[in-house]
């Protein structure tokens, strides 16, 4: 997670879809995207998934039909997620989501890249 800076776009409108399992981020450099639920808890920027340093990354399986569950604002400049599944230790930082919503497709085909090698099959919903 890179630091906020006054230049960060930060959101200024953000809609849980719970039906079909999309976070709607609109921010205010005019961007907007939406996220799926899958998508933000496979990229959780938890310590569980992510791990303490580089390689120590958790592979996350099975989340194809998770949905969030509650948004709590922390401070001024992260959102923490409750997952269905019970995960609630991510921080999402604005710049966090910014980079995510900017970067989806690269991130979704690394994801289902590494899925592929570990010999695992997504559940289309």
């Amino acid at each position: 997670m890179s630091g906020l800076t006054n230049n960060s776009p930060r959101p200024t409108d953000i809609r849980l879809h719970q039906t079909s399992r999309l976070l709607e981020i609109k921010f205010d450099n005019n961007t907007e995207c939406q996220l799926s639920c899958e998508f933000l808890r496979v990229y959780s920027p938890s310590a569980e998934v992510r791990g303490h340093g580089h390689g120590q990354e958790s592979l996350q399986i099975g989340k194809e039909d998770v949905n969030i569950t509650a948004i709590e604002p922390v401070g001024n400049y992260a959102v923490k997620l409750t997952f269905s599944d019970g995960h609630d230790t991510g921080l999402y930082s604005w710049d966090y989501l910014y980079d995510l919503g900017r970067d989806y497709e690269a991130l979704w085909l690394e994801y289902l890249g590494k899925l592929s090698v570990a010999g695992i099959k997504r559940k289309e919903s």
